[in-house]
């Protein structure tokens, strides 16, 4: 049986895992990635100072070699192989392709000069080819970070972190001059209800509070509950995450300042309403202070209460939510920003399932949860395409349909084998042991594709 993924993301490595380790039938998995390089957001999105973190991708070495694994990168479904071609070549088609764009705020000024997506910022300083001709001015004394996740907290550490301390990551060389020639001081936190929901996980609210060279600010009143907070934590409906995200909260709004160089100050309850611009470019944001209420189905939302307040910021980095974008000829859900399945089948717009087509992860089932998320939402689709190869419901695949390294090659197409990548891996390493990091990598796909040729 042959397999298609189109993502080497955790959820697509995760899958392929779970094909290859079966042993009443014998999987050959084909997996596919736009970029030469794999592991989609560990390379391209978790924080360059959490190596520790990015050491997962020695699980999916260990997938990428067993047997009927092979690896096409610089492979773009879409553009280079479509849904007609699979259709011949495979017998079923797996989506891990995650969720690239990002959801907006929707408030007057957000084009302005300075706004910017938070998975921008992520993506320039961790070397994401998509994003190296985005420039950011950091010559301003106030930034904003619009949103209370873990990208949230990412982004305002970046900002606020001594760049001279950025040894042993993978940071870019580029990230590392701006960041050092940085005139920010102060960056606010925003997020638009209170502690209790608070998205962000202990460990990153604790790295935050211990940040040297930073002061964590948290005002007592910020971090004062609402009733229905109180209730929600007090009955147990919240998870230990909140309570752990509270007491941390609570401990770091009794200390006082340390008068470091930089400060993180954070608010709660308080929505952007707008950014103000002078000459083109982020000056201000002006908030709305929120109340909590419980909607119908008992999930506390915010909501204005017609007070409003101005915090100066010359840059503002939005991170409420990554969002997926459509796929050419494969359903999409553009409310959700994910492909319509159910549990992993992909359903066409009157909910029926599309035979031989199925999705995990952030495609699957939207931006949520951690790396680890990922391993059983991917093994419950792979299930369901067990179930249905045994049921016979797959792709009419042609036998004679060829191999897709044949139609690769005959498009003209430099795809990059798992082989080519450790090359440009261990290439990666040296150069970042000449700069004395962890990894200095190559910042544009024609880089990567020369640097491969180069190596031969």
């Amino acid at each position: 049986m042959k397999i298609a993924i189109f993502g080497s993301g955790p959820s697509g490595f995760y899958a392929a895992e779970e094909l290859l380790i079966q042993s009443d039938r014998k999987f050959q998995v084909d997996m596919f990635d736009r970029l030469p390089t794999p592991y989609g957001l560990v390379r391209g999105g978790v924080a360059p100072d959490h190596q520790k973190i990015k050491s997962v991708v020695k699980v999916y070495e260990k997938t990428a070699a067993r047997e009927g694994f092979r690896f096409f990168g610089n492979v773009e479904f879409g553009r280079d192989i479509l849904l007609e071609d699979v259709k011949k070549l495979y017998d079923a088609v797996l989506f891990a392709v995650g969720a690239k764009s990002d959801r907006k705020m929707g408030i007057p000024g957000e084009h302005l000069g300075g706004s910017f997506a938070a998975t921008e910022f992520v993506g320039w300083y961790n070397g994401h080819p998509d994003y190296q001709d985005l420039r950011f001015d950091l010559s301003c004394e106030k930034a904003a970070v619009i949103g209370i996740g873990n990208v949230a907290i990412d982004v305002a550490r970046i900002l606020a972190r001594d760049p001279d301390t950025y040894g042993n990551t993978d940071i870019t060389d580029q990230a590392v001059k701006t960041l050092k020639a940085s005139k920010v001081r102060e960056i606010y936190l925003i997020g638009r209800r209170g502690p209790v929901q608070s998205a962000f996980t202990n460990p990153e609210i604790r790295e935050l509070a211990e940040l040297p060279g930073a002061d964590l600010i948290v005002d007592p009143e910020e971090i004062e509950l609402d009733e229905l907070s109180k209730a929600d934590l007090e009955s147990g409906k919240t998870d230990r995450q909140a309570k752990g995200n509270v007491d941390v909260l609570t401990e770091q709004s009794k200390k006082d300042p340390a008068g470091r160089p930089r400060r993180i100050v954070l608010k709660f309850l308080a929505s952007p309403v707008e950014l103000i611009g002078k000459d083109g470019k982020v000056s201000a944001v002006r908030l709305e202070k929120n109340e909590l209420f419980r909607d119908d189905k008992g999930t506390l939302r915010p909501k204005g209460t017609g007070r409003f307040e101005t915090v100066e910021a010359g840059l503002v980095l939005r991170s409420i939510g990554y969002k997926g974008v459509p796929i050419a000829g494969i359903p999409f859900d553009d409310k959700k920003g994910t492909i319509p399945n159910m549990e992993g089948r992909v359903v066409d717009p009157q909910s029926k399932a599309v035979p031989g087509l199925y999705v995990v992860g952030w495609a699957k089932r939207g931006p949520s949860g951690v790396i680890g998320t990922n391993k059983p939402d991917s093994i419950d689709t792979v299930h369901k395409i067990m179930e249905d190869v045994k049921s016979g419901r797959t792709l009419s695949k042609n036998d004679a349909g060829g191999d897709v390294a044949d139609l690769i090659k005959e498009r003209k197409i430099q795809a990059v084998s798992f082989a080519d990548w450790k090359k440009l891996d261990e290439l990666e390493i040296a150069r970042g042991r000449t700069a004395g990091k962890a990894r200095e990598k190559f910042k544009t796909i024609s880089a990567m594709l020369e640097s491969i040729k180069d190596i031969g």
